[in-house]
């Protein structure tokens, strides 16, 4: 069987970014796997070094030509080949998940890892989206994973605890942190990554286009009102304050 683990690449979460009220500018920012997403790749590798049997593993990345290097990075982590659907369109959720389904199609996929809540979007939408578009079940939120034949099983978040699941393949699963611990890519399989293949496809081939277009962006800004309080009576003070809060920043009723 093979499985298919998309990649998405954002800023490292401790990079500095500059935004501007048109746009968010990654000049010289770090840029990383998306952390969920590193989980499902990892989690795919140690499917197969579990046993089961995994005849391939394929990463998927839709984005500019920057997002090569997280491709490369899970080539390292022992991917065996990567598709690069190279565009500068930015897609939302419900758009990639026709580009992520239609690959999975095409290459045969049975079971997709994706992300359980991107770190760019802050949506939880492309695992669910892809799922309904192939009519496979769904798997979110898991925090164990084991693959026997052509059954999975494990746990994964509920809101009131977790739950055990048994469900056959095909199917979409979502990971998040507390599934594994993800690998970091050692010097030798660096080297060997740069040997394996990265292909190259056209957005055009997959027939998508957005389905939400963002048309402006705005930065919410609150100016101070920089209201000093005499603090010599506790009490006169607690009373502007209260004033204040209520009549002036209208945080209160």
């Amino acid at each position: 069987m093979k499985i298919l683990t998309l990649v998405r690449q954002v800023p490292d979460a401790e990079a500095r970014i500059k935004i501007t009220a048109q746009n968010v500018d990654l000049e010289g920012a770090t840029l990383v796997i998306d952390g969920m997403d590193e989980y499902g790749v990892e989690e795919a590798l140690r499917l197969r070094e579990s046993g089961a049997n995994v005849e391939e593993i394929v990463a998927l990345a839709v984005g500019p030509k920057r997002v090569e290097d997280a491709l490369r990075t899970a080539l390292a982590m022992g991917v065996d080949r990567a598709i690069h659907v190279e565009t500068d369109v930015k897609l939302d959720p419900i758009a990639l998940s026709r580009v992520v389904a239609q690959v999975a199609q095409q290459e045969g996929v049975k079971l997709i890892l994706v992300g359980g809540q991107e770190a760019d979007w802050d949506s939880q939408a492309l695992g669910a989206a892809t799922a309904e578009r192939l009519g496979w079940p769904q798997l979110t939120w898991t925090n164990e994973l084991k693959l026997e034949g052509d059954t999975l099983s494990g746990r994964h978040d509920v809101d009131d605890g977790n739950e055990s699941f048994r469900a056959g393949l095909p199917a979409v699963v979502t990971t998040q942190q507390g599934l594994n611990e993800p690998r970091y890519p050692t010097l030798p399989n660096i080297m060997k990554a740069k040997k394996k293949e990265l292909r190259k496809d056209d957005l055009d081939r997959y027939g998508v286009q957005p389905a939400v277009r963002v048309i402006n962006n705005e930065i919410q800004t609150r100016a101070r009102l920089n209201r000093m309080i005499d603090g010599k009576d506790p009490q006169a003070a607690a009373e502007q304050l209260l004033d204040l809060l209520r009549n002036e920043a209208k945080v209160i009723a």
